[in-house]
């Protein structure tokens, strides 16, 4: 069968089960949004207000789903467009494809009218790309993409097609995928077996890569076996259900009392799809000190990258899992038991009914189930978010995680909530988040999509001004706004509903009321000096732990 490279696109999109993508058309990409017109049943095309939202949203899409985003740009601007959001993937490890026309061959390289080296441009932050010269490369290079971006690491791969390939014709041979290979070379668990078994204090430090190898069940499994508390990075936070008993919630800078202390004092921590990351450790030697650290991973270039381990296993965390619960015993400590709930008991706030982030996340959270999408942008309300809100299952949670793009929540949220069947969605940002990427209001009134905005909106830049105040004598360059943007009358303007919220009543009142089938803005007003603790200082370790502003 003879198709063109338009219509081959669309064939592999449906081949590897990519029934829904994230886009923006444009000249260099005509040919395949023509074909994607003719194939409006088989592939839901779905057009965002900036490419860079059209990624964020094929990134929340893969995180809530599980498969694979995919994202469909135009050259020059389409393209550079997407870079945030695929270098955002790129450091959380999120499979994604992204699409991107070009001129034609005969041109590229001659600074034709929109062209960029979209290639060059990314490889730093990709796991591979491939520039497509010919039709009759393009099934294969497509299939290749789909596999590398799913194989070992999970990760972004961009593929760029120049309009005339797009446009040439060759024989399809079709068939379905292969199986995607874990990617990873057999492994040896006995070192870390003999000092499990010779530990008194075990400490499990949980990753993404948990939740990348669907091993939830035998985490939990590995913790009861071992009695060990749980911590997790902020990639691995829905992994174990917030009211499991050793769930000590988020480890790092602002991550709670328990997991930080209880961390610091075990004798051995067990660290699980995790990269150890300069705002998860502080201070490399203090973090290290008195413990062994056994390090599993999946990608090889992460063990020692940062922290040198005592024993690492480089291996799918899943398989590595079932083969620790295969020989390991039950292990009990009452001693080390009781003294992780006394941490835990030191992690609770007192109660109080001022309209705090801590209250507003905590009132919103009574309006939701287990199953509703989280997604969060980036700075003091996505630290209050991992703190306080009750995650009860995974891939539940949106945010960004390594890069810390501002502007991520809102395309994330989209793509996750449709990921979710469209069902209610919640996207914590700020007043400096939110301004980033607030057209994409646009796209979640036309897609008719239920996600309820709740911007905390203390009228400055709160992260910057948080440092500017504990480590800069309290000289705030350029963190106050002073904006006089009426978020909701923002919102009515785009067709969603907007509401101002200045009380957890007036809160619970708008919260109660919800539109059903499209967006809701709700702009709740904090004080400025709002701040997020626990909080470890940069290059610091535990002993310095700072609990109040």
């Amino acid at each position: 069968m003879e198709l063109s490279g338009a219509q081959i696109v669309i064939e592999r999109l449906c081949a590897h089960g990519a029934a829904t993508v994230f886009g923006y058309p444009g000249g260099s990409v005509l040919p395949i949004y023509d074909a994607l017109y003719e194939n409006a049943r088989r592939v839901r095309h779905v057009i965002t207000a900036h490419e860079q939202g059209a990624a964020h949203a094929a990134d929340g899409y893969a995180r809530a789903s599980g498969k694979t985003g995919v994202v469909i740009a135009t050259s020059g601007p389409g393209a550079t467009n997407l870079v945030t959001g695929i270098a955002n993937a790129y450091l959380d490890s999120v499979p994604l494809v992204a699409i991107t026309g070009n001129v034609a061959v005969p041109l590229l390289g001659k600074d034709s009218f929109q062209e960029v080296d979209i290639a060059g441009i990314t490889q730093p932050v990709v796991k591979h790309n491939f520039v497509v010269r010919g039709v009759k490369e393009l099934e294969h290079t497509l299939n290749e993409a789909f596999r590398i971006a799913n194989s070992g690491r999970r990760g972004p791969v961009l593929v760029d097609i120049p309009r005339d390939v797009q446009a040439d014709t060759c024989e399809y041979r079709g068939g379905e995928p292969e199986k995607t290979d874990g990617g990873a070379a057999p492994f040896d668990v006995s070192r870390a077996v003999k000092a499990i078994k010779g530990c008194e204090r075990p400490y499990i430090y949980a990753g993404g890569g948990i939740l990348a190898s669907g091993a939830q069940a035998d985490l939990r499994a590995l913790s009861e076996r071992l009695s060990a508390p749980v911590g997790f990075s902020m990639m691995g936070l829905t992994a174990l259900p917030d009211d499991y008993g050793l769930n000590l919630g988020m480890c790092g800078m602002h991550g709670t009392y328990a997991a930080s202390v209880a961390q610091s004092e075990c004798d051995l921590m067990l660290a699980l799809g995790v990269r150890f990351s300069d705002r998860a450790t502080g201070n490399i030697e203090a973090y290290r000190q008195g413990r062994v650290i056994i390090h599993v991973d999946i990608d090889l270039a992460e063990i020692g990258k940062n922290v040198s381990p005592g024993i690492d296993i480089c291996g799918d965390v899943k398989a590595v899992l079932k083969e620790l619960l295969r020989v390991l015993p039950p292990m009990k400590n009452a001693g080390w038991l009781s003294r992780v709930e006394e941490l835990k008991q030191a992690d609770r706030v007192p109660v109080d009914g001022g309209f705090t982030p801590k209250n507003i996340i905590e009132t919103v959270s009574g309006f939701c189930d287990e199953d509703t999408i989280i997604a969060t942008d980036v700075g003091q309300h996505q630290m209050w978010t991992m703190q306080y809100y009750p995650f009860g299952k995974p891939r539940t949670l949106l945010t960004s995680g390594g890069l810390g793009a501002m502007g991520f929540g809102l395309g994330a949220a989209i793509g996750g909530c449709m990921a979710n069947g469209n069902r209610r969605t919640v996207l914590f940002t700020s007043d400096g988040s939110f301004g980033m990427n607030l057209t994409e209001l646009a796209t979640a009134v036309s897609q008719r999509l239920p996600i309820t905005v709740v911007i905390l909106n203390n009228g400055v830049l709160g992260m910057v001004r948080q440092w500017q105040t504990m480590f800069y004598g309290k000289r705030y360059s350029q963190t106050t706004l002073d904006r006089r943007t009426d978020f909701a009358a923002l919102a009515r303007a785009f067709g969603a509903e907007g509401y101002r919220a200045k009380s957890l009543m007036r809160l619970t009142g708008i919260l109660e009321r919800l539109p059903a089938d499209g967006p809701a803005v709700i702009d709740c007003r904090i004080d400025m000096d709002e701040k997020v603790l626990p909080m470890i200082p940069p290059g610091g370790s535990v002993k310095n732990i700072m609990t109040r502003g």
